[in-house]
């Protein structure tokens, strides 16, 4: 981190002296909050019809390489919520949740802590953590920085945004996000080729593809899904999601995103990847999209002793 290339940006910052770069944050850790959390795929956060809804150990982290717009945790990715802590209460807050039954810990966008993951979860590991890592990321990954995390993680928790170029561009800054998270998934792929599930229906390993579908942009969407399956077929999850919020600070430059995706355009994405032979994936059903997803980030299970 002394010449910041965790990242695709390469943006080249000096962490290690307190500097910031695109992501929006120094070396330090900083998490604004670390508890159970209910609202991911039911094979993470658990299922209460096969006795497993315990929920998943999220640890969302702050900062952002990416900062799409229309981003449900606004001020978290902008690095405006978060408490510094050290790797070690890191490694201290996975025990933690694995005490709290957590059915796995959820590292929620946790590119720009990479090398810090790796001290965290060796330390976590030798004190008895045992339950899987989750890698919950936005899919704008370096390969490189991915290879480091062989054999720590568990589960790649990815999203895969865009097909466009120009959508990725005018919502995220980065033309380049169909080639980067093309050649991440691939890494996955290497680490994870083939899902492992428990008895009860918890994964263990494996990868999961998220795709957020936007409004008026289905072909984006079937594209996507349309290039995860051609390579990766049903050895890959897929995760359709229409659980788009707009927000009023879209309006003016985004009113094309300033309403929610309809039922129809949804339900285009669903018959699509159906249509394909997509079999392994999830979809949001009935008031399941009506759900508030975004947690309170008020530091919760952040502060401790070594902190």
């Amino acid at each position: 981190m002394k010449e910041c290339r965790i990242c695709p940006r390469r943006c080249g910052a000096d962490r290690l002296s307190g500097r910031t770069g695109v992501c929006g944050v120094p070396s330090d850790i900083y998490v604004a909050r670390a508890a159970i959390h209910f609202w991911e795929e039911p094979c993470i956060s658990g299922d209460a019809d096969m006795g497993t809804a315990k929920g998943s150990g999220a640890v969302f982290f702050s900062g952002c390489s990416l900062r799409c717009v229309y981003c449900q945790n606004y001020n978290l990715a902008h690095a405006k919520r978060g408490i510094a802590i050290t790797p070690e209460r890191l490694g201290q807050i996975f025990l933690e949740l694995q005490d709290q039954g957590a059915n796995n810990i959820n590292l929620v966008t946790p590119t720009q802590y990479v090398p810090q993951i790796l001290v965290a979860a060796q330390y976590a590991r030798g004190h008895g953590l045992n339950v899987p890592i989750v890698y919950n990321c936005g899919g704008y990954e370096d390969p490189a920085a991915l290879k480091l995390l062989d054999g720590v993680v568990d589960i790649f928790l990815t999203d895969f945004k865009y097909m466009e170029p120009d959508l990725a561009e005018k919502y995220s800054g980065a033309r380049d996000y169909p080639e980067w998270a093309g050649r991440a998934l691939e890494e996955m792929y290497r680490q994870c080729p083939e899902p492992v599930f428990s008895e009860n229906g918890l994964m263990k390993k494996g990868i999961i593809v998220r795709n957020l579908l936007l409004p008026g942009h289905v072909r984006n969407s079937r594209a996507v899904v349309q290039y995860v399956y051609s390579r990766y077929g049903d050895h890959v999850w897929l995760s359709l999601m229409h659980q788009y919020t707009p927000f009023d600070r879209l309006q003016g430059r985004y009113p094309e995103l300033c309403r929610r995706v309809t039922r129809r355009e949804y339900n285009a994405l669903v018959d699509y990847a159906l249509d394909l032979g997509v079999t392994n994936a999830f979809i949001q059903e009935g008031g399941t999209a009506k759900e508030s997803f975004i947690p309170e980030f008020d530091g919760e299970g952040v502060r401790g002793e070594t902190s």
